[in-house]
């Protein structure tokens, strides 16, 4: 399996984003940050328990169990790994969303949990993977944040209540599931298989980089396996950049924040 991967962070802020790979694995986490004014119950930091989550995940997977025994192997062992400095089962302690692409034989394994997106091309059918029902709660404080003027207090002050809303969802029967603390949540991720013979391209992408296609429309997911194919993952990454600087007043594509942590990984299994 041939990686090339990009990527970039926040600017002005800590890339909370997580990749990893070899020649039969790629592992994509996406840390779920949140507002400066919030004090995460974690010492860590969401940096810390992504890179933490991540090199266990991929440990656990290079073994050959499944990809869902291998995610919950990882949050448990990370969960254990803080849990006396940390309050790993409040809503607000760190969590990511990830995706994984596993090669061995003739066969390629998926795990998607949350809203990282794997992109699969077999033959001339792209299929773009993702959960996203975080997107189906707390739907009145998302947008109520959206009407704010962006970099105002009153923004500030809305989006840390967004993010206390979502987070009352969060690993729940109705809300959704994301890598924290409870292990059961391996048990919800979406996860398949394929013949190896049949997979031509693919992508791992966190949400930030994903936006060149959703919400910002100026690709699809084919034209992301091109440019990745192309130009590389660097220059997707580059293009998403440009979006957001020319919609600084967040007016045109209607997000909670102007930049966010983008990394794609292009493979060729």
């Amino acid at each position: 399996m041939r990686v090339e991967a990009f990527s970039g962070g926040c600017p002005g802020r800590e890339n909370e984003d997580f990749s990893a790979w070899d020649d039969q694995m790629a592992v994509l986490l996406d840390g779920a940050g949140m507002p400066s004014t919030m004090n995460p119950p974690c010492v860590h930091g969401v940096a810390w328990f992504v890179r933490t989550l991540g090199t266990a995940l991929r440990a656990q997977a290079s073994r050959g169990s499944s990809l869902r025994d291998a995610l919950a192997s990882a949050i448990e062992q990370t969960a254990e790994t803080h849990r006396n400095t940390c309050a790993v089962d409040d809503p607000l302690s760190p969590s990511a969303t990830l995706a994984v692409l596993r090669a061995r034989g003739d066969v390629v394994e998926w795990l998607v949990l949350g809203d990282c997106t794997l992109v699969l091309e077999r033959g001339h059918t792209v299929e773009a993977i993702s959960d996203d029902r975080l997107a189906y709660v707390a739907q009145g404080e998302r947008s109520a944040m959206a009407a704010a003027v962006p970099g105002s207090a009153e923004r500030l002050q809305l989006h840390a209540q967004l993010v206390r809303a979502e987070r009352a969802f969060r690993n729940r029967p109705g809300g959704y599931w994301v890598a924290a603390a409870e292990p059961q949540a391996a048990e919800e991720a979406l996860h398949g298989s394929c013949s190896r013979r049949d997979v031509t391209r693919a992508a791992l992408m966190t949400d930030g980089a994903a936006r060149l296609v959703t919400p910002f429309a100026l690709a699809d997911w084919e034209g992301c396996l091109d440019i990745l194919e192309e130009q590389g993952p660097e220059r997707l990454v580059e293009r998403v950049r440009d979006a957001e600087r020319g919609d600084a007043s967040l007016a045109r594509w209607p997000r909670s924040k102007q930049h966010d942590d983008a990394t794609a990984l292009y493979i060729r299994p």
